[in-house]
């Protein structure tokens, strides 16, 4: 069976991907082609990673067995209302779209195709993905299986229910912002007691990084590793209550509420 992949659209997640594939060589660069509606992207990952680009979307869906669907949310149906007669029946057609549910995007396609939905978020740049897949049912084991490789070269994966993407929308595709405004935060509080800011930016992301292992390499409960930190009368304990006494959590579990339900407005759910 061919691999070639095709990438539609050629932003941050797109080279990202590419970036991966080629990094770990799943895939070799003379398989994979992209296309944008402008060159100079394509001009940065053809001389970066030795990739096929084009401007016509029409030749990538023409040249993929796997193609990814990587262009913004508003512009999906325009680019399905291009490629659709260019669409094979064994091409496996890969969504990165919040709230473009499979049932929407098969209507959109106006006939049977193999789909594959997907999620996966802007750390995908450092090859530290958090990616959520999802397939129907015309999708074979062997198929998906390729797609989770493709997935697996740039980061960590899960295979979830559809009804759960729009809460992956939340918490992984929306939740790097909310670390960023974090971590400026802290680093806002450093400079106000006399902190150098750059120094600042390099001890906090450093800090929240080795905090983030730690709760995937030990399986701790993040609440029983916090309580670790926190000594009788000391530091930390301080720090945590200042952030409690004006409702951190319930602020924090309220954004992914709402991150979740603009992703199930934007599927009109």
């Amino acid at each position: 069976m061919k691999r070639n992949i095709g990438f539609i659209g050629c932003g941050n997640i797109a080279k990202a991907m590419i970036g991966g594939l080629v990094k770990s060589k799943t895939i070799a660069p003379q398989f994979i082609m992209a296309s944008n509606r402008t060159t100079a992207k394509l001009e940065e990952v053809q001389e970066k990673y030795g990739i096929l680009t084009t401007t016509d979307n029409k030749a990538v869906a023409e040249f993929a067995n796997i193609l990814i669907l990587s262009v913004k949310t508003n512009k999906y149906y325009d680019i399905i209302n291009e490629i659709r007669d260019s669409i094979d029946k064994d091409t496996v057609i890969v969504s990165i779209a919040a709230g473009r549910t499979i049932e929407t995007i098969e209507n959109a396609f106006e006939k049977e195709i193999k789909l594959v939905r997907t999620m996966p978020n802007i750390p995908a740049i450092v090859g530290e993905a958090m990616s959520a897949l999802c397939h129907n049912d015309l999708v074979t084991e062997e198929e998906f299986e390729m797609v989770l490789n493709i997935f697996r070269s740039f980061g960590e994966i899960e295979v979830v229910d559809e009804e759960l993407m729009d809460v992956v929308t939340a918490i992984s595709g929306s939740s790097p912002a909310l670390v960023y405004l974090f971590i400026e935060s802290l680093a806002d509080g450093a400079v106000l007691k006399g902190f150098p800011r750059e120094k600042a930016y390099m001890m906090v992301s450093q800090a929240v990084l080795g905090a983030a292992k730690i709760v995937l390499e030990t399986g701790k409960h993040p609440g029983q590793l916090k309580d670790e930190v926190c000594s009788a009368g000391g530091t930390t304990i301080e720090a945590i209550y200042a952030l409690e006494k004006k409702g951190f959590r319930g602020h924090v579990i309220e954004s992914i509420k709402m991150g979740t339900e603009k992703s199930k407005k934007l599927a009109g759910k």
